[in-house]
């Protein structure tokens, strides 16, 4: 395909992709004559994992280099890869490594493995010190209700990595995290407003009060 069906197919302006193609980020299409070039799937591909990271998530060009470079040698042990790629997302969070106290105490609570150059774990532990500065609850009951629920998703999301090569399942890991879990989080607020409006209105009869509360075991 010519580069405006590649744009006009990604919906990325053509000006974009040849900045993208300049930057080493998406390979140069096949020679055809002096002043063209074609395109192909791989191509689209490609523009689109670029498209959904920058556009979707607004990562930093940087960053995005970075997961590229991974999905395109995919060397060494995979969690570490698949850990570095969904590293390279947001949020982030400026001390890495060193001890996370109060994730190494939730994730012992829930009976996940604390691995303290994880990511995750710095940004769990920046997202509890958040909960208690701002005297919410940080429990591990509270948090047992969010960490069941997300062992549960994780589950079905990973039952798919052994059929993928590791370059697949690093681009799968990647777009599945930066695009699925702000789904997540409409379908969590959508959840609360569906329980808030189905809920039947309170009574503001006190002697109605009165008979439920005395009908309650």
């Amino acid at each position: 395909m010519k580069i405006s069906e590649l744009s006009e197919r990604s919906g990325v302006p053509v000006a974009t992709v040849k900045f993208y193609i300049r930057e080493g980020m998406l390979p140069r299409g096949e020679t055809v004559s002096a002043t063209r070039a074609e395109y192909d799937e791989g191509h689209l591909a490609r523009l689109r994992v670029i498209a959904a990271l920058t556009g979707v998530r607004g990562l930093p060009l940087a960053r995005v280099r970075d997961i590229l470079a991974l999905i395109d040698a995919p060397t060494g042990d995979p969690v570490e890869i698949l850990g570095r790629a969904v590293g390279a997302l947001p949020p982030y969070v400026d001390e890495l490594r060193g001890d996370h106290p109060l994730a190494r105490a939730a994730i012992a609570e829930l009976g996940l493995t604390y691995d303290a150059d994880f990511t995750a774990v710095a940004q769990l532990e920046e997202a509890l010190r958040a909960l208690e500065a701002a005297g919410l609850d940080a429990s591990p009951a509270a948090l047992r209700r969010y960490g069941d629920a997300m062992l549960q998703v994780a589950s079905a999301e990973l039952a798919l990595l052994p059929g993928m090569r590791l370059d697949e399942a690093v681009t799968y890991a990647v777009l599945g995290t930066a695009l699925y879990e702000p789904v997540m989080l409409a379908l969590r607020r959508l959840a609360h407003h569906h329980l808030l409006v189905a809920r039947p209105p309170a009574s503001t009869d006190p002697e109605e009060k009165r008979r439920n509360l005395s009908q309650k075991p």
